[in-house]
């Protein structure tokens, strides 16, 4: 659920991110990418210990390939989650 409420987040009025890509991109997968790590931040800000589940491993290969093209999508990615995060609390 708190990977779904970060998605909720990336609208133009919210923290405007660009939702309008399409399953398989890298635009897409720079989207669930954010929205793990806003789950994981919630997690941490309201001491939710979570086990990994076997759907949270479909996004890894589209992750690995958005971080291999580009050293800074993963603070990017962060930075988005924490103005997320930092949006619904």
């Amino acid at each position: 659920m708190l990977h779904e409420l970060t998605h909720w987040t990336g609208l133009q009025s919210r923290c405007d991110r660009d939702l309008r890509n399409r399953f398989g991109d890298a635009a897409y997968a720079m989207e669930e990418l954010v929205a793990e790590i806003g789950s994981a931040f919630f997690c941490a800000r309201l001491g939710i210990s979570s086990s990994p589940r076997e759907d949270h491993a479909q996004y890894l290969g589209n992750w690995v390939s958005v971080l291999k093209d580009d050293k800074k999508a993963i603070f990017t990615a962060a930075a988005k989650a924490q103005a997320a995060v930092d949006l619904v609390l």
